[in-house]
């Protein structure tokens, strides 16, 4: 039995272990069986394993101290599947994203600042850089304050992340067909990256809502199959390949907004519905809601001025995105606000 130092953390709205990459085998294979092991996949309950049975809460991060000028850490995120033998390192996750500035100084590849710190983060995946600030008051992270997110019961201390350069960063541009929408099986899509590959569709075009619970909408295996066809179609499109044995792109149901945001959507990410939206995936819809011709634009209601704070509606509430364009209307950063907490520090068997 393999002993492996491990902090379990909630990030945003997903919740995982959190290694030092050194502390696990360097062979991704060798690596990968670990994690397996660790979350007790492939098995729909993971009942041998930390893994929660849902994909929010079988994921992985893996940090180092980083080599690269003007970043503190690198950040490889892992989606350890629950009822399959797969580990992907495919796509980003925003959310663990949020438990990495916390990790990186509680295990001392940062310095604590008396107040906060500002931890700079090199996305692995997709080559990209955030930076997060992280409450440090007399040098310990606090993880204790008043921010609140939707789908996370409670309140916990505020971690703002700044995203840098995330058009394009896994398809290799913001639009990798160059359209605002293209069709594909009959529905008019957005395929677009600003962070996380998204297919972007409106909802009455197959047959939902936009409004469905996630229950339902997993239980809607007619849609589910249908929305499958749509993306292993786009997968080539997307610069992505074959995408049947890939977590994306993920795929986003928009409808018309109803509790005062800009846009309401249904994610699928990409086989089961999200119990509400991924951090760079609700980035994706927002960028998506200022294409003009864009199946998200002709629903969306799209504040006035330069920078931008797009509401997106999700089954359990809302994330905010602060979007800022140029005169031009390119985007040219993303924000948002998260919060995470330390649930376990000690040592995982496998």
């Amino acid at each position: 039995m393999t002993r492996l130092p491990c902090m379990w953390m909630r990030g945003g709205t997903s919740k995982g272990g959190y290694f030092l990459r050194n502390d696990l085998p360097p062979d991704t294979s060798a690596r990968d069986a670990l994690l397996l092991r660790v979350m007790g996949s492939p098995d729909p309950r993971q009942i041998d394993g930390m893994g929660g049975a849902d994909p929010l809460t079988s994921k992985v991060a893996l940090v180092s101290r980083s080599s690269r000028p003007g970043v503190d850490v690198d950040y490889l995120f892992l989606q350890v599947f629950v009822d399959q033998a797969i580990v992907t390192d495919q796509q980003n996750c925003g959310n663990i994203l949020a438990g990495v500035g916390p990790f990186a100084i509680e295990r001392g590849l940062v310095a604590a600042g008396d107040g906060e710190t500002r931890v700079t983060i090199f996305m692995e995946n997709s080559g990209q850089i955030a930076v997060a600030t992280v409450r440090t008051p007399g040098g310990a992270v606090d993880y204790a304050g008043d921010a609140a997110i939707d789908g996370v019961p409670g309140t916990a201390a505020p971690i703002p992340l700044e995203f840098r350069d995330t058009a394009g960063s896994t398809c290799g541009a913001l639009l990798p067909t160059g359209n605002a929408a293209d069709t594909i099986e009959g529905v008019a899509c957005t395929l677009i990256d600003n962070g996380m590959p998204c297919i972007v569709l409106a909802a009455a075009d197959v047959g939902a809502t936009g409004y469905e619970d996630r229950d339902t909408l997993d239980a809607h295996t007619a849609l589910k199959a249908r929305l499958e066809k749509i993306r292993l179609a786009a997968g080539p499109r997307m610069n992505l390949g074959d995408v049947a044995q890939k977590s994306v792109p993920k795929m986003m149901l928009v409808a018309r907004p109803r509790h005062g945001g800009a846009i309401s959507v249904r994610s699928f990410i990409p086989h089961r519905a999200h119990a509400s939206i991924g951090v760079l995936g609700a980035v994706s819809v927002a960028t998506a809601c200022l294409i003009e011709g864009s199946p998200a634009a002709a629903l969306a209601d799209i504040p006035a001025g330069a920078r931008k704070t797009l509401s997106v509606e999700h089954p359990t509430g809302e994330m905010s995105c602060v979007i800022e364009t140029d005169p031009d209307g390119n985007v040219v950063s993303a924000a948002l606000l998260r919060t995470a907490r330390k649930l376990m520090d000690g040592t995982v068997f496998a």
